[in-house]
């Protein structure tokens, strides 16, 4: 399963950061602890520090490496966005507005 992580840094986090801590081989070596693999790791400028694309075995693997993170401590905002199969998720809508009956 693809995920895009996005998350911000806490203020204690950045003096980690600034002492040389070597945040892209801890990201990996998170994700590879729960069968994952990273394919890209950006820090940026805006609305959040740092972006994640990677790949998780299953949603368990993703949510529960989030929640290491966030217990951590080290993170004040953390977004998981998982990938879609659009087709089959068109599936389901077509089918669930065959019988849906709205209100009024």
């Amino acid at each position: 399963m693809k995920v895009t992580i996005l998350a911000n840094y806490a203020p204690n986090a950045y003096k980690g950061l600034i002492q040389g801590s070597d945040r892209e081989a801890a990201i990996k070596t998170l994700f590879e602890s729960v069968g994952g693999k990273v394919s890209g790791v950006m820090f940026t400028r805006g609305a959040y520090d740092i972006v994640v694309n990677a790949e998780v075995p299953d949603q368990a693997a993703g949510m529960g490496l989030a929640l290491a993170v966030r217990a951590s401590g080290s993170v004040t905002d953390l977004v998981v966005l998982e990938e879609l199969d659009m087709k089959a998720v068109l599936a389901a809508a077509n089918k669930a507005a065959k019988v849906y009956k709205p209100a009024g």
